[in-house]
């Protein structure tokens, strides 16, 4: 089994599902609130999408541990990998969030499940961070190269260089911090909407980075490992094409992305990701418009399950 590619992930089905407005200012992916009119509408649309997300991943065989959130005043809990990570030698961290109404996403009965369900072995919690105005949005801040220990991570002010160094410190990895911005000039909010890394392959907005030398040295230590790097135009990262994760089932490695990211790939590009897994696309329209799609929806699991040899206590 390749470290890139988790066998279970965590999503959360929100019941009252629209876009953040506290969020708008620096998610250029992002589209505006529905109006009153079309918000319930919206919402069942929203629900329908993530249970499809849920069926089509269950049915390749990945571990889905599905929470719902019937709560309104979550707004962007359909995407659960901002606010925690998990990592091979039972390690969880919990993260600092940038906006202050998606603090109340963090959820301990996550973690706790954690504990009953895998081996745990240290909780790292950064989220009193908040108070000082440092933030680190987990997953969607940093992307990881697990084998080359890396944390790939575009400077934001969601991602702060002293939670990033902390972070790095205490999980050993290297951070990979660079600069990227859109045709507007406007920065990168998350990484991972630029930028996947599987077992074979990486998908990313390599031009986004500004610094050519930094954008070569990014390149190197992609295809150091082995990887074929696939070069996504910013068009094709406006349609969540890079937005996407590697995951293990019983069969194979697959891709999970939206539809709309993949219809976004040209048939090269399409070729060299089927070459080393099978993709696996879910349409996600009303979930795309709060600016992330499937694989911020999906939070990967990369602890060990326990086994009936295990005693919790």
């Amino acid at each position: 089994m390749s470290p890139q590619a988790p066998a279970a992930v965590v999503m959360v089905r929100p019941h009252h599902f629209r876009t953040n407005s506290v969020t708008a200012a620096d998610n250029v992916f992002q589209r505006s609130n529905a109006s009153e009119d079309d918000a319930t509408h919206v919402a069942a649309s929203a629900y329908s999408e993530v249970s499809g997300v849920v069926d089509a991943l269950r049915a390749t065989g990945v571990r889905v541990h599905l929470y719902e959130d019937d709560g309104d005043t979550t707004p962007d809990s359909v995407f659960p990998n901002n606010w925690f990570s998990t990592h091979a030698g039972g390690r969880v961290a919990m993260y600092p969030m940038y906006a202050p109404n998606r603090r109340a996403e963090r959820r301990y009965d996550i973690i706790e499940m954690f504990k009953r369900e895998y081996r745990v072995q240290e909780v790292i919690d950064y989220s009193g961070l908040e108070e000082d105005g440092i933030f680190l949005e987990g997953t969607g801040a940093m992307v990881f190269d697990y084998s080359a220990h890396l944390a790939y991570v575009a400077r934001s002010q969601r991602a702060n260089p002293i939670a990033l160094e902390r972070f790095c410190t205490h999980f050993g990895f290297e951070p990979m911090a660079f600069d990227a911005y859109d045709p507007g000039g406007r920065p990168v909010y998350h990484t991972n909407v630029m930028m996947c890394i599987a077992t074979d392959f990486a998908l990313m907005g390599l031009d986004m980075i500004t610094d050519a030398r930094r954008r070569a040295e990014i390149a190197r230590r992609i295809v150091a490992g082995g990887r074929r790097l696939i070069e996504l135009d910013f068009g094709q990262i406006c349609e969540f094409a890079g937005n996407a994760i590697e995951l293990q089932t019983p069969t194979g490695r697959i891709l999970a992305m939206s539809r709309r990211g993949l219809r976004a790939l040209r048939p090269e590009q399409r070729e060299l990701v089927e070459a080393s897994c099978r993709i696996i696309a879910v349409d996600v329209p009303t979930i795309e418009m709060a600016g992330g799609s499937v694989r911020c929806m999906l939070a990967g699991i990369h602890l060990d399950p326990r086994t009936d040899d295990d005693v919790v206590t």
